[in-house]
């Protein structure tokens, strides 16, 4: 299932993507879609990480030295 979602764009990323579709014969929605596929797991990744960081920089997330993680997996040397 589809669910319509609007997305406003400056003048010159949406005559880009306008001219790729014509060019092409595909769709705008075609190549949204598209980005958003492959750069989607890419900015979750960024942003969570900047959360995660300052949460570790006001001590609200546990932290783990590598001897401790290594205990915990059975990995001692």
């Amino acid at each position: 299932m589809s669910i319509y979602t609007a997305v406003r764009l400056p003048e010159e990323l949406r005559n880009r993507l306008v001219a790729l579709a014509e060019r092409t014969d595909r769709s705008r929605s075609y190549y949204i879609r598209k980005a958003l596929e492959i750069h989607l797991d890419e900015l979750e990744d960024i942003y969570l990480a900047e959360i995660t960081l300052e949460r570790v920089r006001r001590s609200e997330e546990p932290m783990y030295s590598l001897d401790e993680v290594e205990r915990e997996l059975g990995l001692d040397r």
